[in-house]
């Protein structure tokens, strides 16, 4: 006889690891694809209010992609905390600066629930590097082949 499970408690989840490189890959595409592995909303055992998701590494975040004018026309606000403090920059500028993991992070925190303390745990689990390669080998990580999963995922131009 089957058993039907009510909702999942946070002693019984199995967190695991995943990596996906995001090489060419769109943006928001992405993010929603991480966006739902964070969540955990892929299991059949999903339950809103428990962190059931998975830990996602993303690797080569700085070469991802925008699909048609968003690399000029995006642009980024944020306030300083003074009056007149408001700032603003476009994607473009943040891809070519310092921090460009900040684009796909920004993305995906967007797509979580808003200010709540789950959400913020969820994005905690998220791993984002430039570099083709990461500190988590010793979790033995999943590869994701997220390009191969559908031809509008990826953007060769």
């Amino acid at each position: 006889m089957m058993k039907t499970t009510a909702s999942l408690k946070p002693a019984e989840v199995e967190k695991k690891w995943i990596v996906i490189d995001a090489e060419n890959a769109v943006v928001g595409r992405l993010a929603t694809f991480i966006a739902k592995r964070l969540r955990g909303k892929h299991r059949a055992d999903y339950t809103p209010n428990v962190d059931c998701g998975d830990v996602v590494v993303v690797v080569n975040a700085d070469k991802v992609k925008f699909t048609g004018k968003k690399l000029t026309d995006k642009i980024y606000y944020w306030h300083t905390g003074h009056p007149g403090g408001v700032k603003q920059r476009t994607a473009g500028a943040i891809l070519n600066g310092r921090f460009p993991e900040r684009v796909l992070e920004k993305a995906v925190e967007r797509m979580l629930p808003k200010e709540s303390p789950l959400a913020r745990k969820q994005l905690t689990h998220l791993r984002v590097y430039n570099a083709p390669e990461h500190p988590h080998s010793a979790q033995n990580p999943e590869t994701i082949a997220f390009a191969e999963m559908n031809a509008k995922n990826v953007r060769s131009a």
